[in-house]
């Protein structure tokens, strides 16, 4: 059965397993900017009626675009535009994909490069794993910057920054070599906007120390983006390789954001920018302080050395912090608040600070905890969540 939703098909076996888009969901504009994108030459055509296009480096085999017309279409422009895609399917050209990728998912596309010491087109195993952490580690760093500047996030963010990446798709990788990556176009797709400004602005920090040898511009960086998530990623994207480069592009159909230049160009980064990315990725955890928080959370461990006396709590965060669980240190008498709120089902909620060395997981010199009284069906929802996680009171209590 045929899905009438599906923004795909396959008009020809010799197109191969690719699932292309559907040509009436085709817009020509946005298919011609994607081949001269990837490189494709435009030679003539037939004004008001179709280009004509050569992949680079082969004029021996040609793609023929129809044009959309105002006021409305010819009668075989939906075949031409069928035509085109599936030519483009069969062609050898290895951008070829990369356009029908494009096509059949719009957004953002970011693009990571490393340049690799190869045989036959083939790196070394870990090369591969390398590059998709790196790309990771980078799209998160840029997603935890979206929500405010801070030169170390640690855990904060994390929910929002996993959420964004679930979005992501990423296209088919030839090797460790190269990436794509695909961003939603909701919203204003700050994300991608903000991590184009952080990596231009950690490409300038990092000819600034070169040059001087300051950390300063480092300092000033912070507020568009730049942090020890996204220096760690760039360290991880470079070690290794003779050279590296992000290169972002944005969708043809959505135009470039307010601001943002058509076509930005590459960032690009060296083995010899790794001491300078390094020293400032220690510098922004080393720098960072601590926060006050007050923290609503439901107990979801319990542990203590001895049967009586102090212990550690571990709270799954409702309120208070950016972070999905935290640990604190309590004296005695609050650890039996805590813990009799645990068994009664009862979040409860205690000040101190986050303590950034520990990556924000950790809540130091609490000063006061509380059990917080919610309705029934909160209470319920609580206990049933509680108890989804944890099988045995044994184990929360660390077995």
């Amino acid at each position: 059965m045929t899905d009438r939703l599906s923004p795909l098909h396959r008009p020809d076996p010799s197109a191969g397993d690719f699932a292309l888009p559907a040509p009436e969901r085709v817009d020509p504009a946005v298919l011609t900017a994607l081949l001269a994108r990837h490189g494709w030459q435009r030679r003539g055509g037939a004004p008001g009626r179709y280009t004509r296009w050569t992949p680079p480096g082969d004029a021996g085999t040609s793609l023929l675009v129809p044009e959309r017309q105002r006021g409305g279409q010819y009668a075989d422009h939906t075949d031409l535009l069928a035509e085109a895609l599936t030519a483009l399917a069969r062609s050898g050209a290895p951008s070829a994909r990369d356009v029908l990728t494009a096509l059949t998912v719009p957004g953002d596309e970011i693009r990571w490069i490393r340049d690799m010491p190869r045989v036959a087109d083939a790196v070394p195993w870990p090369a591969a794993g390398q590059l998709r952490s790196a790309a990771r580690a980078m799209l998160m760093a840029a997603a935890r910057a979206e929500r405010g500047p801070a030169g170390y996030y640690g855990e904060r963010h994390g929910r929002f920054a996993a959420a964004f990446l679930e979005q992501v798709l990423v296209g088919p990788s030839p090797g460790g070599h190269l990436l794509t990556a695909y961003a939603p176009l909701h919203g204003d797709r700050a994300v991608v906007t903000t991590l184009l400004r952080a990596l231009q602005a950690t490409r300038d920090a990092v000819d600034y120390q070169r040059t001087t040898g300051g950390m300063e511009a480092f300092d000033n960086a912070v507020g568009l983006g730049v942090c020890h998530e996204l220096t760690e990623s760039l360290i991880r994207l470079v070690r290794g390789a003779e050279g590296t480069a992000v290169a972002i592009a944005w969708s043809p159909a959505a135009g470039p954001p307010a601001g943002f230049a058509a076509r930005p160009e590459p960032v690009e980064f060296s083995p010899g920018d790794l001491p300078a990315l390094e020293a400032a990725s220690h510098r922004y955890v080393r720098e960072e302080p601590s926060l006050p928080v007050r923290v609503t959370g439901t107990v979801v461990r319990l542990r203590r050395p001895r049967p009586s006396g102090g212990g550690t709590i571990r709270l799954r965060v409702l309120a208070g912090a950016d972070v999905r669980q935290v640990r604190v240190h309590l004296d005695g008498d609050a650890y039996r608040i805590a813990a009799h709120a645990h068994l009664v089902g009862l979040p409860v909620r205690v000040s101190g600070h986050l303590d950034a060395r520990s990556g924000f997981r950790r809540i130091t010199r609490p000063t006061s905890i509380t059990p917080v009284h919610v309705d029934e069906a909160e209470r319920d929802r609580l206990l049933k969540s509680l108890q989804g996680g944890i099988e045995t009171f044994e184990d929360a209590c660390g077995g």
